[in-house]
């Protein structure tokens, strides 16, 4: 039939479709800076820009590892209290010479995946609900940060953390460099692996996924493993920013719910089996944006939390208003 689209154009529906979410994340995340810089004193600068990008990746981190367990339909709570136990632990280890800081370095991922592996058991192979699950590892990861730092304090490479949170190539922010190098070493190859195609079979229907023979345990596991690498490299990048560590449970649960925000406004659906990393950043940054703009936009600091929590409501029942039109399941991949 001659009014039939061609292929190649219901591809493209479909693409834009299936990436409704990550796109309207990007185009709010540009609308939102292109106004935080217009109204910046400084403008447009390289202090301004690395300063919103390490801010922004922090989040971006620890959303990531909030999103692949909503994939199959969980929620980590503990990825806060990773990401704080691995600043804590950076803060003591990423000392001394370059072999000694590489050490450092890899004991602090080490403890994230840990972290993960400890999760996806306890969920998998002690069928609690992640929820319950995870609020009871988030409490001993927090124990152990405080054991760590007692008290605020610390100390860590000087060179290590500049490289880290400093610029390469013309004003380019590093640690954009790393977000970006982690989602191309870890998340692409996981998106495309069997098990993470599996963990969206999971998240679409556990039944279905388990009687067609998808390992769904497997799956799962390897979900909270990669979350808790992700937060422990958030707790790394912390450490660099701030030279020191701090077993703040405000700070992590902040990030906790940030996080989930994050993937609610990056378009990941909360049933389950559709979303990724990729729309999950750049919901972080729409949401490390939004405390930007109240900062020069002057808010008073006293109600800039009530301004954001506002703004994160909305923003979170906005993404989540699909949901209310879902009369099947299946609905929600068309």
């Amino acid at each position: 039939m001659s009014g039939a689209p061609s292929p190649r154009a219901q591809d493209a529906r479909y693409w834009l479709s299936s990436n409704r979410g990550p796109l309207l994340a990007a185009a709010l995340f540009v609308a939102m800076f292109g106004v935080f810089v217009t109204e910046h004193p400084a403008g447009l600068s390289a202090n301004v820009v690395n300063t919103a990008a390490n801010k922004g990746v922090l989040l971006a981190f620890v959303a990531i590892a909030q999103t692949l367990p909503v994939l199959t339909s969980g929620l980590d709570l503990s990825v806060g209290s990773v990401f704080v136990m691995a600043n804590c632990l950076a803060s003591t280890l990423i000392v001394g010479t370059p072999l000694q800081v590489a050490l450092g370095v890899a004991i602090v991922l080490a403890s994230g995946l840990l972290c993960g592996v400890l999760n996806g058991l306890v969920v998998v192979y002690g069928r609690l609900q992640p929820i319950i699950a995870t609020l009871a590892t988030g409490a001993i990861y927090y124990g152990i940060a405080l054991w760590l730092r007692p008290a605020p304090g610390g100390e860590v490479n000087e060179d290590f953390a500049d490289f880290m949170t400093g610029s390469v190539g013309g004003g380019i922010p590093f640690s954009i460099v790393v977000l970006i190098g982690t989602i191309v070493v870890v998340w692409i190859p996981y998106r495309r692996s069997v098990l993470g195609r599996a963990a969206y079979a999971v998240g679409s229907s556990e039944q279905a996924a388990y009687m067609s023979g998808v390992p769904v345990a497997r799956a799962k596991l390897v979900t909270y493993v990669l979350a808790g690498l992700f937060a422990a490299i958030a707790g790394l990048m912390l450490t660099c920013l701030t030279y020191s560590g701090e077993a703040n449970a405000l700070l992590g649960g902040s990030y906790t719910l940030s996080s989930i925000a994050a993937v609610v406004v990056g378009g990941t659906s909360l049933y389950g089996g559709s979303g990724g990393a990729i729309g999950t950043i750049f919901g972080a940054f729409v949401l490390r944006t939004i405390g930007d703009l109240l900062f020069v936009f002057d808010i008073d600091p006293l109600s800039q939390p009530l301004f954001l929590g506002i703004v994160l409501l909305v923003a979170v029942s906005l993404g989540s208003f699909r949901l209310l039109k879902v009369k099947k399941r299946l609905d929600l991949y068309r």
